[in-house]
């Protein structure tokens, strides 16, 4: 059984090495980003409040997310385990997530940050092509990341969950060394 909970800025790697992994374990990838995604595409009303706040390259607020969480970790093909990819993003979120897991009796493995230079990031953000994707709102992003997100790193390396990985290597070489800190 494998939960674990992947970090690291916009563009760091985070979906892709979630993807990979969730495939080695055969385990749910939960991605509050294609999530969120699916949701602004076939105009939901979740989608609709999301689109505003990524346009102007914010966080979608907390409330939006925890109730998506909620429902996604509560489906029955969780149970084995699953890898989060983009939740949570911040301290509150985290605190949201021990409650919710406590509740329904799981418990998270191990927490996997990537790190990678901001300008590396910008250039692979950059080189993605999507529409939301300029420079200035990329540079936001990182912002909101520095501020919001990165103290979950010492929330969770208080808690000795945490393993640092350096994602400017290759694919190959950054799922070798996730896989070794896993013990996988």
């Amino acid at each position: 059984m494998t939960r674990l909970i992947f970090l690291g800025a916009p563009g760091a790697g985070k979906g892709t090495q979630a993807k990979t992994l969730a495939d080695l374990c055969e385990i749910p990838h939960i991605s509050t980003g294609d999530i969120l995604r699916n949701e602004v595409t076939q105009g939901t009303t979740l989608g609709i409040k999301a689109k505003s706040y990524q346009e102007g390259g914010e966080l979608v607020p907390d409330h939006l997310i925890l109730d998506m969480m909620r429902e996604r970790l509560s489906q029955p093909d969780t149970k084995d385990g699953w890898i989060l990819d983009g939740f949570p993003r911040n301290v509150t979120q985290a605190g949201f997530l021990d409650d919710l897991l406590k509740e329904l009796e799981q418990k998270c493995d191990r927490v996997v940050n990537l790190d990678v230079p901001d300008e590396e990031l910008v250039s692979r953000l950059l080189g993605r092509g999507r529409p939301d994707d300029t420079e200035e709102v990329i540079r936001r992003r990182l912002e909101v990341y520095r501020e919001q997100t990165a103290p979950l790193i010492d929330y969770y390396r208080d808690r000795h969950q945490l393993v640092s990985i350096a994602g400017s290597r290759s694919m190959g070489e950054v799922t070798a060394a996730i896989q070794k800190a896993i013990d996988l």
